[in-house]
Formats: C-alpha cells, sequence, structure tokens
C-alpha cells in the first residue's frame, strides 16, 4: 500500500538526516529530491544543456561523487528555477512517492506542489544562524569563513522563497519542526509520533 511522507525545508535545516532516520524506521523507500537538481547542476558543468539533461535522468546518474560539492550546489539552485527542468523532474518524483511500500522524498516543494495529496507533510526548518553552524563544521577543511557560509544560507533562502515556480513554504496542513534546539533523536521522535498517529486514523 503507498504511503507518502513529504518532508520540506531549507538547506541544512536536517530534513535530509530526519528523511533518511523515519524511512528507515518504517521501512520506507527515500528519495532525496535535492539529488535530482544536483544531478542535473552537476550535467550542466558537464557542458550538458539542463532541460535535456532533467529529461533524460537515469537513477544511476544520483549516484555521482561530486553531488555534495559547492558548485554542484550553486548549480542545482540555478536549474531549479527553471520550469521547463521541475516539470521534467515532476513525473519522476511522483512515481517515487507511490510506490509500493511507503515513500519519504525530501526537498523544497513536496508537499506543496509534488504530492499535494501525501498522507503526512512535515516542514524542517531552523535558525539561519544554526543551519550555516552546521554547514560551516561540514565545510571546515575547506577553507570557508562561518561569514560566508552564513552568507549563502542567507541567499539560498531568498532564491527559493522567492521563485516564481514552486517556491519554498511549508504546506497549509504540514506539521513544523523547528530543530534550531532539537537533538536528532528527538526530532526522530517527533516525526514518527505524528506519522503514526496518521497511520491509525
Amino acid at each position: 500500500m503507498a504511503f507518502t511522507i513529504a518532508i520540506d525545508g531549507p538547506a541544512a535545516a536536517g530534513k535530509g538526516t530526519l528523511s533518511k532516520a523515519v524511512a528507515a524506521h518504517f521501512g520506507f523507500g527515500h528519495l532525496d529530491t535535492g539529488l535530482l537538481y544536483r544531478a542535473v547542476g552537476a550535467k550542466m558543468l558537464d557542458g550538458v544543456e539542463p532541460v535535456a539533461a532533467a529529461q533524460a535522468l537515469d537513477v544511476g546518474d544520483l549516484d555521482r561523487s561530486d553531488l555534495r560539492s559547492a558548485a554542484v550546489a550553486e548549480a542545482a539552485s540555478k536549474v531549479a528555477v527553471i520550469a521547463e527542468v521541475r516539470a521534467a523532474l515532476v513525473d519522476f518524483q511522483r512515481a517515487f512517492a507511490r510506490r509500493a511500500g511507503g515513500a519519504v522524498m525530501d526537498g523544497r516543494d513536496i508537499g506543496t506542489v509534488i504530492c499535494p495529496e501525501a498522507e503526512v507533510k512535515f516542514f524542517v526548518t531552523a535558525s539561519a544562524e544554526v543551519r550555516a553552524e552546521r554547514r560551516f563544521r561540514e565545510l571546515e577543511d575547506s577553507g570557508t569563513t562561518y561569514e560566508a557560509v552564513l552568507a549563502d544560507v542567507r541567499a539560498r533562502d531568498e532564491r527559493d522563497m522567492t521563485r516564481a515556480e514552486a517556491p519554498l513554504k511549508p504546506a497549509e496542513d504540514a506539521v513544523t519542526i523547528d530543530t534550531s534546539a532539537l537533538s536528532i533523536d528527538e526530532a526522530v521522535a517527533q516525526a514518527i509520533a505524528v506519522i503514526e498517529a496518521r497511520q491509525q486514523d
């Protein structure tokens, strides 16, 4: 039976970690939809036209080793504002969402655009300062500064929230989890409690 959990939120809020933990707990499939855009961004950096890259995207493209690089993240943010790219990736995401055995999808517009009928929706957030600190710790060896990471986080929030196509915002019926002062275990426990309650409805 299909059961879709949509988890949206800004960069470094913890939605990826939360999504993986929730998927593992319930035995559901997990799709980090941001990887789709990163894969298209990586192909664009390789010289492929973004819309063509999105239309030809394959599951194998999500295994590239460079998808977490800063250059690819920047490219992903740019291709994500292209309406034709988003349209090409919608079918891929919706098919995964309704797979047998349940699915956890995390991204920017899952509950609002991709899966508005999802059984459970979360909006995972945290302050820009906390998110920048988390991202900075991941990038410490890269020579960047906390101030530069914070500026990048704020710029990305602005771009994601103000874009014309599928802006980042909570779905009206989403449960918000603010991870600014929560441990991973606390955030996961909150999410699991909400999901279990919905499953019993």
